[in-house]
C-alpha cells in the first residue's frame, strides 16, 4: 500500500477527528481510510489513534509520529513542485544584492553568463557593502563575505575570501617595503570602516599574530580602499578576487607574503528553500559550480598558496 497516502490520511484523520469526514475529503470510501490507517500503524509499529463511535484522538504515538508525518508530506510536495519546474523554461526577476567590489570583479560577468544559458532571466543587481533586509527590500540573493552569518537566514558557501597586504611602488619607494609584520607599526595604513579595529590580525605558519597599526584613511568602500592604495596613500588589506590585473601589472606589490590575514567565506543568501523560483535555484548552483574549488578560480589564476 502506498505509504506516502496512507501517511496524507493520518494527517487528515488527526486534523479533522474523524474518519467519515476524512474519506469525503479524499474522495475515499470510509473503508479504504481505515485499511490507510492501518498501514501506517503497521509501518510505526505502534497505535496511533483512540477509536470509539463517536470521537478519533491521537495517542502519544501519534502526537509524537505527526510532526514528521507533516514534514514529509511538504518535502514530497516540495520534490513534485522542483519536478514540474525542470520542465519549464526559467524565467522572471531575480533582484540580486552583492558588494560593489565583488560585483565588479566577478559577480557580474557570472550573472551576465549565467543571462546566456537562460535568457528569459532578467537580473537586477544592486551594490553596498551593508548588510540587506531581504524581505523588506524584495530581494532574492544576496551574495555576501562575512564570517557571521544569520540564523534564519538559508545560506550556501560559494568560495573562500583571501586578502592580501599591498602598497603601489610609488609608496614602498617612499616608506620602505615592511619586511616583517612588526615594520607595519611604522608605516601609513588604509582601513576599511567595518574592519577590524587598530591592527591587524595575521597567520604565519599556522601562528596568528595582531600587529598595532596607525590608519591614515578610513573608507566603508572596498573599491575606494583599493584606489587609495593604488594612488600610493598606504597599506591596504584587500581581497585577492579584486587585485588580479593591479598585481600582474605591477600596479600593486604584495607584502609579506608568508602572513595571511583571516579568511572569509563567500555566501549565497536567501529566504527559504521552500517554493524557490527555479531561476533562483539554477542561480545558486551555477555560481556554487562557477566559484567551487580550493582555492577560489581567481586564487588559482594568482598563484596563491593556501595555509592549511
Amino acid at each position: 500500500m502506498d505509504r506516502l497516502t496512507a501517511v496524507r490520511v493520518f494527517v487528515e484523520v488527526a486534523d479533522r477527528g474523524s474518519l467519515t469526514q476524512t474519506a469525503e475529503h479524499l474522495e475515499m470510501s470510509a473503508a479504504m481510510v481505515s485499511r490507510y490507517l492501518a498501514a501506517v500503524e503497521d509501518w510505526f509499529e505502534a497505535r496511533l489513534l483512540h477509536r470509539t463511535t463517536r470521537k478519533v484522538s491521537l495517542t502519544d504515538a501519534g502526537l509524537a509520529a505527526l510532526p514528521a508525518c507533516r514534514q514529509m508530506l511538504d518535502i514530497a510536495e516540495e520534490a513534485r513542485h522542483i519536478a514540474a519546474e525542470r520542465s519549464r523554461e526559467p524565467a522572471g526577476v531575480l533582484r540580486v544584492t552583492t558588494s560593489s567590489s565583488f560585483a565588479d570583479a566577478q559577480l557580474t560577468a557570472a550573472l551576465i553568463d549565467f543571462q546566456q544559458h537562460y535568457p528569459q532571466v532578467e537580473i537586477v543587481l544592486s551594490v553596498g557593502d551593508k548588510p540587506t533586509d531581504l524581505v523588506a527590500e524584495r530581494v532574492d540573493l544576496a551574495v555576501r563575505i562575512t564570517n557571521t552569518l544569520d540564523p534564519t537566514m538559508i545560506t550556501r558557501p560559494l568560495a573562500r575570501c583571501r586578502s592580501m597586504l599591498c602598497a603601489s611602488p610609488d609608496y614602498l619607494q617612499r616608506h620602505g617595503l615592511p619586511l616583517t609584520a612588526d615594520d607595519l607599526r611604522q608605516h601609513r595604513c588604509i582601513a576599511h570602516a567595518f574592519g577590524i579595529g587598530k591592527q591587524y590580525r595575521l597567520t604565519r605558519s599556522g601562528e596568528t599574530i595582531t600587529v598595532p597599526v596607525n590608519w591614515s584613511f578610513h573608507t566603508n568602500e572596498t573599491a575606494v580602499l583599493r584606489r587609495a592604495v593604488l594612488s600610493g596613500a598606504g597599506i591596504g588589506m584587500l581581497p585577492t578576487y579584486y587585485l588580479g590585473d593591479d598585481l600582474r601589472a605591477g600596479r600593486l606589490v604584495h607584502l609579506l607574503p608568508d602572513h595571511e590575514p583571516d579568511v572569509l567565506g563567500i555566501h549565497a543568501i536567501y529566504l527559504s528553500r521552500r517554493h524557490q523560483p527555479l531561476a533562483l535555484r539554477l542561480l545558486v548552483d551555477f555560481l556554487a559550480a562557477r566559484f567551487a574549488g580550493e582555492p577560489a578560480p581567481w586564487d588559482l589564476a594568482l598563484n596563491v598558496q593556501t595555509q592549511a
